[in-house]
This record gives C-alpha cells, structure tokens and sequence, in this order.
C-alpha cells in the first residue's frame, strides 16, 4: 500500500516560499540558537515565518523561545500556535521532558507524521532546526521535501569542521543547496574556517564571537536580539541571501 503522506506534506507546504534547514555536523555547536535567533530576526523584518523543531535527539527551541502553556490546536490537522511572532512546531509537544529514543524507520515515521498533520498556511519563510550530524532525518528532509537550503552552523573546532566538509560533500553530490555557514563562538583572530568555507566554494555568512550576556537571554526572545547572536543574525537576515 502506499503512504498517501508524501503526498500531503507538498500539499502542506505549497504555501510557504522558503525553506531553511538550519543543519550542523556535529551537536553542541549552537545550531538551535541560530535557528531560533535567525527565525526571530527574519519576522522582525516583518516577514513571515515558521520555526519547526525537528531535533529529536533533544528539542530546545521551546526553552530559547520561553514558550510555555502553548499547543497547537486540531483543525483537519495540527495548526501550530504563533510564539513571540513565529509559528511554532516542535516535536517537544509530544514529548514533553521525556527523552524521544527512535531508531531508524521510527524517525522517518515521525517526521512524515508532523510534516503531514502540521498546516504551515502561508509563509516567506520556514526555518527547520534539524538534529546534528548526517542521519535519518536530514535524508528524509531532502527526499520529503525536495527545495530546503540548507544553512550549516560550526564552531571553530578543526573536528566539527571536518564534519561540515563531508555533510557539505554530500549535500553538493546530490545537488542540495547550501546557503552558507555560519561559525559560531569564534575563536578571535582566526579565520581559518573563513577562508576552509571559501575553499569549499560556500558563503561565509557570519563568525560569530562568544557573547557571555547570551545565556541570560535564553527564553527572553527580544533580549536574544540584542546579544551578539542576535545582531549577527539580523545581519544575515538582511543580506542577499536572505531576500524574498
């Protein structure tokens, strides 16, 4: 038999523009942060936009927002409630605090399940927070949803970068776009994952230094804006990159 999801996913989304997948080859590199801050940058520029939490391994996208007592109400599916000028899906409203241990075809049937239930209605922009690394779930993304951009977030970490560069291998092989990478907690003075970006024929959209006013602002959306992160990430929204 086959699964009529597919087929509803396109129809769920043939509203919005443009889809951002905010990817990292490793994890704790601050990838949610970027996703989350960008998102909120990009409605600040009175566009509209979608945040979907797709990180199963550990969403965290509800704490940077601050989203409490939200939910997202059934109408011939899921639609997602609006946070701090986003709407907002995540796979927490099911999990809650508990751990999501899926394996394999289960994570496929999830992500299938959320993006079939869930009505985007129109947006300019919707930006998906994936899980870190080359897995799963970003296979299914690109099979799923064939024109994500990808944008890849890295520390200054020679490891994390050597991830980057096979994910970035791979997304090029089948021809998958990358808008760019942003180096997060840059290491002042260096710009080596500057130039290995270049190398790579990439944009280098923002190196971002380690602000330490920055973990005071998580779940304070607005004062989020006003870190470092956030100013970098209203730069980003307002380059050519980012121009609906």
């Amino acid at each position: 038999m086959v699964d009529p999801r597919p087929s509803i996913i396109t129809k769920r989304l043939e509203g919005v523009k443009n889809i951002v997948a905010v990817s990292s080859g490793k994890g704790g590199v601050g990838k949610s942060l970027v996703a989350t801050t960008l998102a909120l940058a990009l409605a600040r520029k009175s566009y509209s936009v979608g945040l979907f939490d797709i990180d199963f391994t550990s969403p965290s996208t509800h704490v940077i927002l601050g989203a409490r007592d939200v939910c997202p109400r059934e109408e011939k599916g899921l639609i997602p409630p609006v946070v701090s000028g986003l709407t907002y899906m995540s796979i927490v409203y099911y999990s809650g605090e508990l751990a999501a241990p899926l394996r394999g075809a289960e994570t496929s049937n999830a992500l299938i399940e959320l993006l079939a239930v869930t009505q985007w209605g129109d947006l300019d922009y919707l930006v998906i927070d994936m899980p870190p690394g080359i897995g799963d779930a970003m296979l299914d993304l690109i099979r799923l949803i064939g024109r994500a951009k990808f944008l890849i977030v890295t520390t200054s970490s020679k490891l994390a970068f050597e991830t980057v560069k096979k994910q970035v291998r791979l997304l090029k092989d089948i021809k998958v776009p990358v808008l760019g990478i942003v180096e997060n907690m840059k290491i002042a003075g260096s710009d080596a994952i500057k130039d290995q970006t270049k190398t790579l024929g990439l944009n280098f959209l923002a190196g971002i230094p380690y602000d330490p006013n920055l973990e005071s602002a998580i779940g304070h959306p607005d004062k989020l804006l006003t870190t470092t992160l956030g100013k970098a990430s209203k730069i980003v929204a307002s380059s050519d990159t980012f121009s609906c």
